[in-house]
């Protein structure tokens, strides 16, 4: 009889692409994803991976068992989700990937208060882009997923994932207390226009919706520096350096030195949201999850709304 243990690490190394790879992503060592591996050779009798330069690919054999076995890999969580619900227990290990600016503001306070309220549970973070979190969730690689979409700028998400709207966060320019846009109540981007920026890398979500903001102005935004932390971004604002775009959600403090301004037409507005596989909409400790989240963002909404 087929391992679906081994089959599930199978798809990992497949998604990842090195057994090395897919050892990291399940919380394991090489040498036991690569005797899970081989144990399913043995139970079906004909190879499953092939070594192509420093990484494997999957045989036709190997892409057939994880393509077909991948439906069998959903009714089995399916049928575990269905069993806690009648049990109603909150408990087990799910494993939890967000971006930066969520695993500060949102998760990191959530995980503790769900650890105090469910010790049987056991939250396991990682820290991604959404694009990847989307894939990882969509693929059975963590159970849920926090994620965010900036105004126009798409993230597809397939139907087999439920979403949850979390929150909708909002993105000021920040700039030095000396700079003269410090005087400004508000800013559109025509008022932008000749500033130097301190932006996230070329292709990141957030890189794009800046983009997209200056539709209309005739220009592109001026990238004078480049990092992909919003906390390195307030160091090189504090250090006069630009101007920056970042997030409410999860900021650090801005002190005496730095101003957050609002921007206008448009509002730089990213919607954050909690992801899950349908197969997983039974499980109680899914749920607990995601009702945490949910809270902690209606209080996050409500502060936001009294400041």
């Amino acid at each position: 009889m087929i391992d679906l243990a081994a089959l599930v690490a199978l798809r990992t190394v497949d998604t990842h692409g090195s057994v090395v790879a897919a050892a990291d992503a399940l919380g394991f060592t090489p040498s036991a994803v690569s005797q899970q591996v081989k144990r399913l050779e043995r139970q079906v009798g004909v190879p499953l991976l092939e070594r192509i330069g420093r990484g494997v690919v999957l045989t036709h054999a190997g892409r057939h068992l994880v393509e077909e076995g991948s439906r069998l890999i959903a009714d089995m969580e399916s049928l575990e989700a269905g069993l806690h619900e009648q049990a109603t227990t909150v408990a087990g290990r799910l494993r939890l990937t967000a971006f930066s600016t969520a695993m500060r503001g949102l998760i990191a306070p959530v995980a503790g208060r769900l650890r105090a309220a469910h010790p049987d549970l056991t939250l396991t973070l990682s820290e991604r882009e959404p694009w990847d979190t989307v894939d990882l969730v969509a693929t059975g690689h963590s159970e849920i997923g926090v994620v965010h979409s900036w105004g126009d700028v798409p993230l597809s998400i397939p139907d087999h994932l439920v979403t949850t709207e979390l929150h909708r966060d909002v993105a000021d320019v920040i700039a030095h207390c000396d700079h003269p846009l410090a005087q400004l109540a508000k800013v559109t981007p025509h008022d932008l226009v000749a500033e130097d920026w301190i932006a996230t890398p070329d292709g990141t979500i957030c890189r794009q919706w800046l983009n997209r903001m200056y539709a209309g102005t005739g220009h592109l935004p001026r990238i004078a520096h480049v990092s992909a932390e919003f906390d390195s971004h307030l160091a090189l604002v504090r250090a006069g350096l630009g101007i920056a775009l970042v997030p409410r959600l999860g900021r650090a403090e801005l002190g005496e030195d730095l101003v957050a301004i609002r921007v206008v037409d448009p509002v730089p507005t990213r919607e954050i949201l909690a992801l899950h596989r349908r197969t997983m909409a039974a499980s109680p400790a899914v749920g607990a999850v995601v009702s945490a989240l949910v809270e902690a963002s209606a209080d996050q909404n409500s502060a936001e709304a009294s400041d």
